[in-house]
C-alpha cells in the first residue's frame, strides 16, 4: 500500500472477535484501498509519565504524546502496544493515532510533586514524538516548554527532521545541559527507507539538521536501529562516518528483533519488497536469536548472539573507535532543577 509500511490487518490478539471486510456473495477476496486516511484519535489519560523497568534501557521515564505512529516502520516493536488500545498492530498502527493533548499539563503536575527528583525523561520511548502529526497538534513543542520552565533534563529519539522547527526552545535547554537529541537512521539507500519506514525523513536531510543543531550548541548522536542482516548491516561505515561528519558526539545501535506477530507483517513485507533475498535475510535473523526471529531475554534481546551478532558488534566497535575517538555527551546538570517553575527564579 503506497505510502505506508504495510496493508495487513493481523486480528488483535487480545479481541474476543475479528473484524474485516466480507463480500456478501462469500466472496473471499481482499479489498484494497488506494489512499488510506489517518484517523486521530484523542485521548485524555490519568497520567503521561511510563516507567520503565528494563535493565536493558537507560532511563526510567518516558514521556509518548502520541500512540501508534504514522512513520509506518515495518520492524517497529511498539506495534504490538497498539494492541492495548483495541486495534490491530498492522495498518491500524499507522492510520489510527492516539493523541494526548493533555500531555503537557500533566508533566508539570509531575514536576510539581514533592515526590518528584530530576531526572532524564525520555521522548520518543514507544513512538516518534515528531511524527507528522506533531505538525497539527504540537504536543511536543509544549512538553519542551514544561522542561524548560522547570529545569528538568530529557532525551529525545526521532527519525523526523521536524524537530528543527524548535530550535529556538532547544538551544535554550542545550545552554543549561538539560538535553540530549538521538537521531535514528537506519539506512542511507533511499530505496530501501521508502519500503523499510517510508513516512520518515529522508537520511540526507536529517544529517543536515542534526548540524544545525550541533551549530547551536545542542549535543546530538545517531542510533543505528534496528540493524537488519542482510538489508542494512553493510551500511555502518558509511552511517557512522557521516553522522560524525555532521556533528554526532556518539553512536549506537540495536538489531532487529521481531516480537509478537511482527514476524508476520515483516516476513510478508520481505517476500513483497525483497523476493531475492527473503529466505536468507529471514535466516540471519533467527542466527542472531538461538533460532528464532523474536527474543525477550533481558541484555540479548537488542543486541543478539552467535557469530553474525559477533561480526556486526566488532564493525560497529571499530567505526565507533575511528569516526568517534575522544567524541562524547556532555553530562546532564541535575542541579538546574525548579520545583516550581520559573517561580524560583524570584
Amino acid at each position: 500500500m503506497k505510502g505506508r509500511g504495510t496493508g495487513l490487518q493481523p486480528n488483535n490478539r487480545f479481541a474476543s472477535q475479528e473484524r474485516g471486510n466480507y463480500h456478501e456473495e462469500g466472496i473471499d477476496e481482499q479489498l484494497l484501498q488506494e489512499r488510506v486516511p489517518t484517523e486521530y484519535i484523542v485521548e485524555h489519560p490519568k497520567t503521561v509519565m511510563s516507567k520503565n523497568e528494563s535493565p536493558d534501557i537507560p532511563f526510567t521515564y518516558s514521556i509518548n504524546p502520541y500512540q501508534g505512529c504514522e512513520h509506518g516502520c515495518i520492524y517497529c516493536y511498539a506495534r504490538n502496544s497498539h494492541e492495548y488500545w483495541g486495534y490491530n498492530m498492522g495498518l491500524d498502527f499507522e492510520r489510527k493515532i492516539v493523541v494526548k493533548p493533555d500531555a503537557p499539563r500533566l508533566l508539570e503536575k509531575s514536576f510539581l510533586s514533592p515526590s518528584w527528583k530530576p531526572q532524564v525523561v525520555m521522548l520518543s520511548g514507544n513512538t516518534d514524538c515528531y511524527q507528522p502529526a506533531e505538525r497539527k497538534y504540537g504536543i511536543t513543542r509544549e512538553l519542551l516548554k514544561v522542561f524548560q520552565k522547570y529545569g528538568n533534563p530529557l532525551g529525545i529519539i526521532t527519525k523526523n527532521a521536524l524537530i528543527e522547527r524548535d530550535l529556538d526552545v532547544l538551544s535554550d535547554l542545550a545552554s543549561e545541559n538539560l538535553v540530549h537529541v538521538i537521531f535514528t537512521i537506519t539506512s542511507l539507500d533511499e530505496e530501501l527507507r521508502r519500503v523499510l519506514e517510508p513516512r520518515t525523513s529522508h537520511p540526507l536531510k536529517k544529517l543536515k539538521v542534526m548540524e544545525k543543531l550541533t551549530q547551536r550548541g545542542i549535543p546530538c548522536g545517531v542510533m543505528m536501529g534496528p540493524i537488519i542482516p542482510g538489508l542494512n548491516n553493510t551500511e555502518i561505515p558509511r552511517i557512522l562516518k557521516l553522522s560524525s561528519e555532521y556533528g554526532a558526539l556518539t553512536s549506537t545501535f540495536t538489531l532487529v528483533r521481531l516480537n509478537g506477530q511482527l514476524g508476520i507483517l515483516f516476513r510478508e513485507w520481505l517476500e513483497t519488497h525483497f523476493p531475492d533475498r527473503a529466505a536468507k535475510v529471514w535466516n540471519q535473523i533467527c542466527s542472531i536469536h538461538d533460532g528464532q526471529v523474536n527474543d525477550s531475554e533481558f541484555g540479548r534481546r537488542m543486541r543478539g548472539e552467535g557469530p553474525l551478532a559477533e561480526s556486526i558488534h566488532a564493525m560497529f566497535s571499530k567505526m565507533q573507535s575511528k569516526y568517534f575517538k575522544d567524541k562524547k555527551m556532555p553530562d546532564y546538570d541535575f542541579t538546574r532543577f525548579r520545583r516550581k517553575g520559573v517561580l524560583n527564579l524570584f
